[in-house]
């Protein structure tokens, strides 16, 4: 082959190849606005979203505003709409400075549900907001209850999807819902797989909404994702899950929020470490400082003693899924027995049996053992409102 031939070979494989790329890149529902904004022409529109609403370098808000749609009302979740409260942290309902758009905030009271007044200024909920897949994140709860009371008054709801970071498994037993909680708002594991739009479906189609109700429902389907997909999050979802590694260990970690045990909020790597200043035998330590999204963590100002996690290859955290090895090691290695665990651990959990099975010594896989059956069973279950590829 000349010189000349083999340099426009080699171009036009790389086009080729790039093209292929760029067709196969994941595009979420919000980027597909040829399909959603004319179904929101001439209608009053509530958007539930906050600082992962983004669109390449444009939030959904802004876009939809320059396209003429009447956005009247922002829901805002757990952490605010501009993402930076501490988990559970009461945020002001106000009015987004940028564009003048009254926010309805969900964390404004002891009800996380909107008033009648505010219902009555819209006809569609559009959400978009990225989620991690755990059934102890608050998005989802957040979801369902304005979707219950989009039921109740008769509202629209429209889904832009975005994809599951932790939607390549299903782990961790189904909640009992006499624990139902703003951790926990569905019958659903702790790692179900799902993303919104498919939990949204099933909410639905299971008749989970209050009393059973029907609402009229558009899911805007994500391109190129399967549940099989490592969908890499261009933004941290909330402020203490700020790397790819963080969510994956969070299934793992979160279970010392109902302990004495820092996990490593007001650090750099929260959820990537756990410690406590009375374990024995570490010599790795960290001291929790008072920082934005963690005002006021666990162990403020303790040198804490334990585990460094941040070396774990994601690989093997995804393998291995739930694990409560770690929360078994800082256990034993306490002895505080009846002052380690605190009633939030069954609302994380979600079944009651579980913090005696640790006390009583069994291991990690003698406990995963006894959610298998839910496992098999919730896969089976959620088959049919799945959109994407297993």
């Amino acid at each position: 082959m000349k010189p000349m031939n083999l340099i426009i070979t080699l171009v036009t494989a790389i086009c080729v190849w790039t093209a292929s790329a760029a067709a196969d890149e994941i595009v979420v529902g919000a980027a597909r606005t040829a399909d959603y904004l004319p179904l929101l022409s001439g209608k009053r529109v509530a958007l539930l979203s906050n600082h992962t609403g983004m669109v390449g370098n444009e939030h959904t808000l802004d876009i939809m505003l320059r396209s003429g749609i009447n956005v009247t009302t922002i829901f805002s979740p757990e952490h605010g709409f501009r993402g930076k409260a501490d988990a559970g942290e009461h945020v002001s309902s106000g009015i987004d400075e940028k564009t003048g758009v009254p926010i309805a905030s969900l964390y404004d009271g002891d009800s996380h549900m909107p008033a009648q007044t505010t219902m009555d200024k819209f006809d569609v909920l559009v959400v978009d907001i990225q989620d991690v897949g755990l059934r102890f994140y608050t998005y989802y709860v957040t979801m369902i209850n304005l979707m219950n009371a989009s039921a109740r008054y008769g509202k629209e709801v429209m889904v832009l999807d975005r994809p599951n970071p932790n939607g390549m498994y299903v782990d961790g037993p189904i909640l009992d819902m006499k624990y139902k909680s703003g951790v926990g708002g569905l019958p659903i594991p702790v790692v179900h797989g799902m993303t919104l739009g498919e939990l949204a479906r099933m909410a639905v189609g299971e008749g989970w909404l209050e009393g059973g109700a029907q609402v009229k429902l558009t899911v805007i389907e994500c391109k190129n994702y399967t549940h099989q997909s490592r969908y890499v999050l261009p933004i941290a979802p909330s402020p203490n899950l700020r790397s790819m590694h963080a969510i994956y260990l969070y299934p793992s970690t979160c279970y010392f929020e109902a302990t004495p045990v820092s996990l490593g909020r007001g650090t750099d790597w929260p959820f990537e470490i756990y410690g406590h200043p009375n374990m024995k035998g570490y010599k790795f330590s960290f001291t929790p400082r008072s920082v934005e999204g963690a005002k006021n963590p666990p162990q403020l100002n303790r040198k804490c003693y334990g585990r460094d996690l941040r070396k774990l290859s994601d690989e093997e955290i995804i393998a291995k899924g739930i694990n409560l090895e770690y929360v078994i090691d800082a256990y034993r290695n306490l002895n505080l027995d009846d002052h380690f665990f605190r009633s939030f651990f069954e609302k994380l959990i979600g079944r009651g049996d579980i913090r005696k099975m640790i006390i009583d010594g069994k291991s990690a896989d003698e406990i995963k053992a006894t959610w298998a059956d839910d496992v098999v069973r919730f896969k089976q279950q959620r088959r049919k409102y799945l959109l994407y590829e297993e």
